[in-house]
């Protein structure tokens, strides 16, 4: 049932100074999740939300794994058949190299103004994830605080290792995958539009990850005395990778786009709303023209469309000065962003048949996999979804759109796949937060805001 909401957002906004207080305390905590040297403070960060969820009421624990410790928490619902919801988050954070490029002591964190009416949080993590997960926390303790209850049976887990690959997420999602699932989940991990403008991303591109390895003769060779006869496996290699794209930028794999479908003219329609340009997109990288397919905007670019990127490239000799010599072997780092239904796996498979298809008869090719998970996209006319953005826009100056992400959160297709859940991903970061970079900052905006976000979906989900 719909509760009274206007009480529980003031006591939000009167919450605030103690609920920063709790930010900067959690903040101060050094919880780099690949570096061995800050294992000690990683189960410190788990302790202190255990803490602070069984002070709200949950029935929270510390879970060990392999790696680094699971935070699960239960709360009941104010009623028996209220929706049940798992919100997952983060504790761990990125290392802070180099430290001489912040303005401020990474794990003391602070408020400071960029601008008249506009201040930040400032310290490693605010953002990502710290920050985001505690706007729910705290969205939860405004709503005990005036109703002795919450709308929705909640799950809390939050995890140590998102930072470092998640090694643990896995099998601790199959261990636990009947404690864990609900209706659906809830991810905080992702961004606002603008400052102004909530966002709920309902699709992710998927990846594949390969690496090539091309080998000719058995050592590399006098490029005078054996150029060409001898096989260059540097040039068989860029031939190859050149081939993966024709005139107008699609990928050239056999099968590629299978599983692939146009986005609604709808949801283009409000993709074009948002006054993104080209132009503007690529001017804040030095660039200004799209390199993607033709005749597509740059949003549908990287939202919506799959992708063959080139990451790297090795062989011969790169060092100082000059050396004339053809390679013993040449390698590359090949990635591909899938969407809608594209499988994962013929994708792989469709590359290798194809590189071998160009390798020639006395030359070898090995190669290894990194990795590979299928696009997510959550139905557009969701009710979820749907009911959510409503949500969001009451608490917004401006309407919450919906937008898809060129990135993958592979957590979000282990709920999909091993808990059958969909996910809502509403997350109140913004671009030029510098999350993984010195000076990292979270909006006071959007934390603050945030909170009240998360008390607008749970009353809405709720109803």
């Amino acid at each position: 049932m719909m509760a009274d909401i206007t009480p529980i957002l003031e006591r939000a906004d009167a919450n605030l100074p103690k609920s920063l207080d709790r930010l900067f305390d959690l903040v101060r905590i050094k919880s780099i999740s690949t570096d061995p040297a800050f294992k000690a403070d990683c189960r410190k960060a788990a302790e202190w939300l255990v803490a602070e969820l069984n002070g709200l009421g949950f029935t929270a624990s510390v879970r060990d794994t392999p790696g680094h410790p699971m935070v699960v928490a239960h709360h009941a619902g104010a009623t028996a058949d209220a929706p049940h919801v798992l919100f997952y988050g983060h504790y761990d954070v990125q290392p802070v190299d180099p430290l001489n490029l912040w303005d401020t002591d990474p794990f003391e964190p602070g408020l400071k103004e960029l601008e008249p009416g506009r201040k930040v949080i400032t310290g490693r993590g605010t953002a990502d994830d710290k920050g985001q997960l505690l706007t729910f926390v705290e969205a939860a303790r405004a709503y005990k605080d005036v109703h002795g209850s919450l709308p929705c049976r909640i799950t809390i887990l939050f995890e140590g290792e998102e930072e470092s690959g998640s090694p643990s997420l896995k099998p601790f999602l199959e261990a636990n995958a009947a404690e864990l699932k609900a209706d659906y989940a809830l991810v905080c991990d992702t961004s606002m539009w603008d400052r102004d403008t909530p966002a709920i991303s309902a699709g992710l591109r998927g990846l594949v990850g390969e690496e090539v390895v091309i080998k000719a003769a058995d050592r590399d060779l006098h490029s005078g005395y054996f150029g060409g006869a001898a096989a260059n496996p540097i040039r068989i290699l860029t031939g190859i990778l050149a081939g993966l794209h024709d005139e107008d930028s699609r990928v050239t794999l056999e099968g590629f786009y299978e599983g692939v479908e146009e986005t609604p003219a709808q949801i283009k329609a409000g993709w074009e709303t948002l006054g993104q340009t080209a132009e503007k997109f690529l001017g804040e990288i030095g660039l200004s023209i799209p390199s993607g397919e033709k005749n597509r905007s740059v949003l549908e670019l990287t939202w919506a469309r799959p992708t063959a990127e080139i990451n790297g490239i090795t062989g011969g000799y790169t060092g100082e000065g000059f050396k004339t010599v053809i390679a013993a072997e040449a390698s590359a780092k090949v990635s591909f962003r899938l969407v809608g239904n594209q499988n994962p796996e013929k994708i792989r498979e469709a590359f290798r048949a194809y590189v071998r298809s160009k390798v020639p008869a006395d030359c070898t090719v090995e190669f290894h996999a990194h990795g590979g998970s299928p696009a997510i996209q959550l139905p557009y006319d969701s009710s979820l979804l749907n009911t959510a953005k409503l949500a969001l826009s009451d608490e917004w100056p401006k309407p919450a759109v919906v937008i898809g992400m060129g990135g993958s959160i592979p957590i979000v297709g282990d709920f999909q796949k091993m808990l059958g859940m969909e996910s809502l991903l509403v997350g109140f970061g913004l671009s030029d937060d510098r999350i993984h970079s010195p000076n990292e900052k979270y909006e006071l905006q959007s934390y603050h805001k945030g909170i009240r976000s998360w008390i607008r979906i749970l009353n809405a989900l709720a109803a």
